[in-house]
């Protein structure tokens, strides 16, 4: 009877973990947007027309899927071009930001306000940093 309630225990902390996962699969990726990058790209990832760049539905987030990792990491400067308006604000980069962190937040904005560009794995954001080092 003892060895009953452990694996108990475990199978219902599985099934909590595979039910907030499904729900939300990207909530890490969406607490560190809200916390890092909405207050410039807005919550919707609408950005600020004329200011700041869109994520929603944006050309330049699904063509430049390479270049994600080092966007967020190490900023940004001079003019880029997202659905047809030119932007020329300079983004800050987020050094603080692990790895791991970074690729949550690209895999959130892949899959959110309608975008659908793919998941985008930690060996890859991995690899994509190493080469943009400074």
């Amino acid at each position: 009877m003892k060895w009953k309630t452990p694996i108990l225990l475990i199978s219902l902390l599985s099934l909590l973990i595979w039910i907030s996962c499904r729900d939300d699969p990207y909530k890490q990726g969406r607490i560190l947007y809200q916390n890092f990058c909405a207050s410039c790209h807005m919550d919707d990832g609408s950005g600020l027309q004329g200011v700041m760049p869109p994520l929603a539905n944006a050309d330049y987030v699904a063509e430049n899927q390479d270049r994600l990792a080092c966007i967020i990491r190490y900023g940004m400067e001079g003019p880029v071009v997202v659905n047809d308006t030119t932007y020329n604000q300079q983004m800050a980069g987020i050094p603080q930001l692990t790895d791991f962190e970074v690729t949550n937040i690209i895999n959130y904005i892949n899959h959110s306000w309608g975008n659908d560009y793919g998941y985008m794995p930690y060996a890859d954001v991995k690899a994509a940093l190493e080469e943009c080092k400074p």
